[in-house]
């Protein structure tokens, strides 16, 4: 993803709100979490919903929605990706 400018800040992850899990695709986790949440269409991010692809930025990290898990896909710095 080149260009982030439309992508939402949504802030930190507050733990008394709905969240997906959160996971890097090479994590070891990765596989377990894949069979735990097995394909949902959307990830909740401090009880709203985004859809599959869906991009969102969490302070500096860039995220997208891989069917119910937070993928961690680098930096929202377009200075430092």
């Amino acid at each position: 993803m080149a260009t982030h400018v439309h992508v939402p800040q949504v802030g930190a992850p507050d733990p008394e709100l709905n969240n997906s899990p959160f996971a890097e695709e090479t994590d070891e986790d990765y596989e377990v979490l894949r069979r735990e949440v097995p394909g949902e269409p959307v990830c909740y991010f401090n009880n709203q919903s985004y859809r599959h692809d869906n991009y969102v930025c969490s302070g500096s990290t860039l995220m997208r929605c891989d069917y119910g898990i937070w993928v961690r896909m680098g930096s929202c710095d377009p200075d430092n990706p």
